[in-house]
């Protein structure tokens, strides 16, 4: 796979990563996967806290840490000293972004804030992430995935209607935020070829979980209320969600009244369904769920998956199966599309790393370092 600079856009552009854990680690991997040299900044003894949570790899790593630090180069310095200080200030002048997560004001007492590091250097791009708005009462305080999930409702929405609030699988808020974050460097970097100046980009964890709640939040509005939640079902088309065949789960997308009419006749074999005026159109589906959904469940539940899949492929309505997370990684689709790569490990002998999600003039981007 070639490496040459046509194939990484923002090659020469090079960037020091002050953040740690999640949010801001992952906004820099973005910009490495991208072609930026990434300069990560560890603590000199404990690293990123991430070195220190889940599986171990080799004797520093561990499999959180590799996954929002692939395509970067790593330092250490003690930020706590006049040394560490000024090595830092000094990689910050040689830089075309700075990115950091530390809490409010912090910033600014080790000499690296963006008033003192773009005095000299006017086109420096800067990104603080916080917790919340810098300008308003909750500036100070600290910015956790879980607690933004909490409060800006997006726990509210997630899973069944008979269970309590539900976190996402994975840290939602964090990733979102990393990739907001670098959109808005990208825009802030496209920007400087016209202007020549840089930019101070405050980005808010809060603000980011808010912009997740999307069509939820809007019809949340519209209601005066929370929306009601479906767990795996979909808020406004029926049939549309998982489902549970005779022998394990699947995912069935009926997005319009005609795959609703060869759902019933192709795949259930129930046209009395598709012919009765309440089931029509969407808009009767969705009010009558309660009367329609059983009857669904029972026919989907009375036949094979592969059967099930087989027929909906043929009428052409979208489908699949659920698969383990393991079982996804290894997958033959996994595979050919060189998602899992394996690299070599001074330690651990080898190490799998996830590739980058992008392709460019057909090829993906490389992963250049685990």
């Amino acid at each position: 796979m070639s490496d040459t600079p046509s194939l990484l856009p923002l090659s020469g552009i090079r960037v020091l990563d002050l953040s740690r854990v999640l949010a801001g680690p992952w906004c820099g991997m973005v910009l490495g996967d991208f072609g930026a040299e990434v300069i990560k900044v560890e603590h000199p003894e404990r690293g990123d806290d991430t070195r220190d949570w889940g599986l171990r790899i080799g004797n520093t790593e561990t499999a959180y840490f590799n996954s929002v630090n692939r395509n970067k180069r790593s330092i250490c310095l003690d930020l706590q000293t006049p040394e560490g200080q000024q090595i830092a200030q000094d990689l910050a002048q040689q830089c075309d972004v700075v990115i950091h997560n530390f809490k409010f004001g912090g910033i600014d007492k080790l000499g690296l804030g963006y008033a003192q590091l773009s005095k000299d250097h006017p086109e420096l791009i800067y990104c603080s992430i916080t917790g919340y708005d810098t300008s308003g009462p909750e500036a100070a305080r600290p910015g956790y995935d879980l607690v933004v999930q909490g409060e800006s409702g997006l726990m509210a929405i997630n899973g069944e209607a008979h269970q309590p609030p539900l976190k996402f699988g994975v840290a939602a808020v964090d990733l979102f935020t990393g990739m907001y974050s670098a959109q808005a460097i990208l825009a802030a970097l496209f920007e400087r070829q016209r202007t020549g100046k840089g930019r101070h980009i405050e980005m808010a964890l809060y603000d980011c979980g808010l912009m997740i709640t999307s069509y939820y939040g809007l019809e949340s509005l519209l209601l005066g209320q929370d929306v009601p939640r479906y767990g795996n079902a979909h808020p406004s088309i029926v049939p549309y969600g998982v489902f549970d065949a005779e022998d394990g789960p699947l995912v069935i997308t009926v997005g319009n009244n005609s795959q609703f009419a060869r759902f019933c006749c192709e795949v259930i074999e129930r046209p009395d369904l598709a012919e009765d005026e309440r089931f029509k159109n969407n808009i009767g589906r969705s009010a009558n769920r309660a009367i329609l959904m059983p009857e669904l469940t029972r026919e989907i539940g009375s036949r094979k998956r592969k059967l099930l899949l087989e027929r909906l492929t043929a009428a052409k309505i979208p489908c699949g199966e659920v698969l383990g997370l393991h079982e996804a990684l290894t997958s033959k689709r996994t595979n050919d599309a060189g998602l899992v790569t394996t690299h070599a490990h001074p330690v651990a002998g080898s190490v799998k790393v996830l590739a980058p999600p992008y392709r460019f003039d057909g090829e993906r981007l490389p992963v250049r370092s685990a």
